[in-house]
């Protein structure tokens, strides 16, 4: 399908006008996403019909503990992200690039992911409502970068009285954000540290994350999401930045999930010890209500 939110240029270039990146993308290219690609002087959504996960989850998975705890919901993922985190969890459908280094993307959409029409994916969810499920989850990958399907298929949930949950990077330009929100009912925001140094470690910038928050805020349930990294964004300081930006911004209701760091892809550190998170915890329920930790057992 061909993009939303882009702008032919000279020589059969195009700019992608979805996320801050901007990306520039030459003739057969993709972007930083790797699954937005420049076919012929069109920006083309390379997995809008394409899952390459689906699964029915506990709302509390995503996580969500305040919006319809209790609750079931159809969770589905393609590949692509516009970040590069080197501790992904879900690298393998995040990084096509590294998990098939060389390979044409089209052809890996093809080999990795399922055809799923907007239309299949409620017929879907619609057979679970009998599992107590109460919408479908966007989520594995980063949902942004699935923009077409998701807005498409949203549109579609809202019309069979199913609620729409994105679980994202909030890298997201504020004009599709805005067109997508009003089929969003919540979205967990992953807010990935309190610096831009430890953003461009990432591959993105703190401001437009910040700014999604805000937005979404306004229009949906929103819980955040903070991945306790050593070594990265485990700083005391920064984590009261963090919370301070929370109470004050976006209200003290907003609950804040501290998830625990375990090694995978390119980082090998140990696991986030049990007393940072407990920091972190204490820390926050100074100036928030809803405090939670995730990844112990």
């Amino acid at each position: 399908m061909e993009a939303k939110f882009y702008e032919k240029k000279p020589d059969k270039k195009v700019k992608c006008l979805l996320c801050p990146h901007g990306c520039v993308i030459s003739l057969g290219k993709t972007g930083i996403c790797s699954i937005r690609k420049n076919i012929d002087g069109t920006l083309v959504a390379l997995t809008y019909g394409r899952i390459s996960s689906c699964n029915l989850d506990p709302i509390e998975k995503k996580p969500l503990y305040h919006f319809y705890p209790g609750s079931m919901i159809l969770s589905l993922g393609s590949i692509g992200c516009n970040f590069v985190c080197p501790f992904c969890q879900n690298w393998q459908i995040a990084q096509p690039r590294e998990a098939f280094p060389g390979e044409d993307m089209e052809e890996v959409v093809s080999k990795v992911t399922d055809s799923l029409t907007p239309q299949q994916a409620i017929d879907l969810a619609l057979t679970y409502r009998r599992n107590n499920n109460i919408g479908l989850a966007y989520t594995y990958n980063e949902p942004f970068v699935w923009y077409e399907f998701i807005y498409e298929t949203a549109k579609l949930a809202h019309e069979n009285d199913l609620k729409n949950v994105l679980v994202t990077n909030g890298c997201v330009n504020e004009a599709p954000l805005k067109k997508l929100l009003p089929c969003i009912d919540a979205m967990n925001i992953d807010v990935k540290g309190f610096s831009d140094e430890v953003y461009k470690k990432l591959g993105g910038r703190l401001a437009p994350v910040l700014s999604t928050v805000e937005i979404a805020s306004k229009k949906c349930h929103v819980e955040l999401t903070n991945l306790v990294v050593p070594g990265l964004n485990d700083n005391k300081e920064k984590i009261e930045e963090l919370v301070d930006w929370v109470a004050t911004k976006i209200g003290e209701e907003t609950p804040l999930h501290f998830s625990r760091y375990l090694p995978y892809f390119k980082y090998s550190e140990p696991p986030t010890l049990l007393e940072t998170l407990k920091m972190a915890e204490e820390v926050a329920l100074k100036k928030l209500k809803h405090v939670h930790l995730g990844n112990i057992w």
